[in-house]
């Protein structure tokens, strides 16, 4: 799972310019899903089995990125962030092109050394020394430059938001094909685009695919660092099923679903109570006239910095509690017509 996570983390896909990253996903699942296909948004949708209920897994392949506004005359690169980017994050950082393009990210002297600046006040410096020698131009895109590192159990990278949560839908995929294991759905795993700037692969995906049931696999945060978030999330303590979000409420049959099968097989597990932020479900639940949804995500340490770091048992917890619920499947109460 590491070398999968490394590869991922390392190829590079910003919101809206996820074609590198997309192309590296194929090659992972191509042969072991029944079939699979590119929607016309970007996601990459993989379906394994024909029969049954629809089931909907979605982790999104984006990251955050920087995207370049103005170079002045000087040769320095003014850009506006791709998602949610924080300027605090942001400075001494390098910054790697699509065109290969490295550049450091610098700022404007202020008077106050403590004060955060502005996106306006930040810049990108690429060693140059005028407008005509830089090799960028408006609308050019980079993400950030930041190495996997292998800390043992536990790993940190730029982008593990949410290649961490591809490589969980990915090794589910391959543990079901690997070990022949039947499951009496038909299951949707979609790779989707453009969540870090306002969810809008997910929705497209789910009003194609018209599930009977989602889940989004993504990172949370969590509240085991000093004087940290007020979040009962820790690393090493299991994934956590998703109770509520800054964007959805979770369907309560689908935590109920989710813990009971955990417990069931003595697999660990945390819950979600997120006061900020959202993810994939929050488009899954509302599409078409609506689908149960909730998610299972990955504790994650500096969410939407350059250095994130996750527990890597936790997305093998993942992978295992995933595996279970495919394997007893969901049965909500039906619909039923009622008459004034």
């Amino acid at each position: 799972m590491k070398s999968l996570l490394q590869k991922l983390t390392q190829t590079p896909g910003p919101s809206g310019y996820e074609h590198q990253i997309r192309d590296v996903v194929e090659n992972e699942i191509k042969d072991l899903a029944d079939a699979y296909w590119i929607d016309n948004l970007g996601n990459l949708i993989a379906r394994k089995g024909s029969e049954g209920p629809k089931v909907m897994l979605a982790a999104h392949m984006d990251e955050l990125g920087v995207m370049v506004t103005h170079i002045d005359e000087k040769g320095f690169v003014r850009f506006l962030p791709v998602g949610t980017v924080y300027p605090r994050t942001c400075l001494g950082g390098r910054v790697r092109f699509l065109n290969g393009m490295t550049g450091v990210i610098g700022a404007e002297r202020q008077e106050d050394i403590n004060r955060v600046p502005s996106f306006d006040q930040l810049f990108i410096d690429v060693g140059v020394s005028s407008r005509d020698e830089c090799p960028l131009q408006v609308g050019d895109v980079g993400v950030f430059d930041r190495q996997f590192e292998d800390l043992g159990r536990r790993v940190t990278s730029k982008a593990l938001d949410n290649r961490i949560g591809v490589t969980v839908l990915i090794e589910t995929l391959r543990k079901i094909a690997a070990e022949n294991i039947q499951i009496p759905q038909q299951v949707f795993f979609v790779f989707s685009v453009q969540e870090e700037v306002g969810v809008r692969g997910a929705p497209a995906a789910a009003f194609d695919i018209s599930p009977d049931l989602g889940l989004a696999v993504d990172v949370t945060g969590s509240g085991d660092t000093p004087n940290g978030s007020r979040l009962e999330i820790s690393l090493g303590k299991g994934p956590a099923i998703k109770v509520r979000d800054q964007g959805m409420l979770s369907d309560p049959r689908v935590v109920q679903w989710m813990v009971q099968t955990a417990e069931q097989h003595g697999l660990p597990y945390q819950l979600e109570v997120l006061p900020r932020g959202g993810t994939d479900a929050r488009g899954i639940q509302v599409s078409r006239s609506g689908v149960p949804a909730g998610g299972l995500v990955i504790p994650c340490r500096y969410v939407h910095s350059p250095s994130e770091l996750a527990d890597i048992e936790d997305a093998q917890n993942a992978v295992r509690l995933l595996v279970e619920l495919l394997r007893s499947p969901f049965n909500p109460e039906g619909t039923e017509e009622r008459s004034g």
